[in-house]
């Protein structure tokens, strides 16, 4: 990963089907997809169309329609899926844990009353009992259409 924007995945992503690159929401400045690699079931992002790596880079309309999307995120989440609470962050470069620094993105992470398990820690590996492309559809579905 070079951090270029014709090399990031966020940046490609728009360029795509919805389907195809997990996109749940498409909006003016911003956009809400599945993360490819969840924490756990439901794991959204949210992320602006721009390359930018900072949330100081971001406009006012870029912040405003992020802090929209990752609220309607999670009242989408809880309609479809009913968590007990979310998770919500931006790991802002790499020394932070941005898996990728080169371009800003707001983790939506729904969590449960027990969640938590052995899997993590003795097998290296998390449990998500859905398939990324149902819980795509799921959430497409019943997110809010724009009057």
């Amino acid at each position: 990963e070079d951090g270029s924007p014709r090399r990031c995945p966020f940046c490609a992503a728009p360029g795509l089907e919805d389907a195809e690159s997990l996109i749940v929401h498409r909006g003016e400045a911003a956009y809400v997809l599945m993360n490819l690699y969840p924490y756990n079931t439901g794991h959204l992002l949210v992320c602006p169309y721009r390359h930018v790596s900072d949330y100081t880079e971001l406009t006012n309309e870029e912040r405003v329609e992020l802090g929209d999307l990752t609220a309607t995120a999670m009242r989408v989440s809880r309609e479809v899926a009913g968590p007990h609470g979310f998770n919500l962050g931006m790991n802002q470069g790499e020394v932070a844990g941005a898996g990728i620094a080169a371009h800003l993105h707001q983790h939506v992470v729904p969590r449960w009353a027990g969640d938590a398990n052995f899997l993590p820690i003795i097998a290296r590996t998390k449990a998500v009992p859905e398939l990324l492309e149902d819980a795509r559809a799921r959430l497409a579905a019943a997110w809010p259409q724009e009057g």
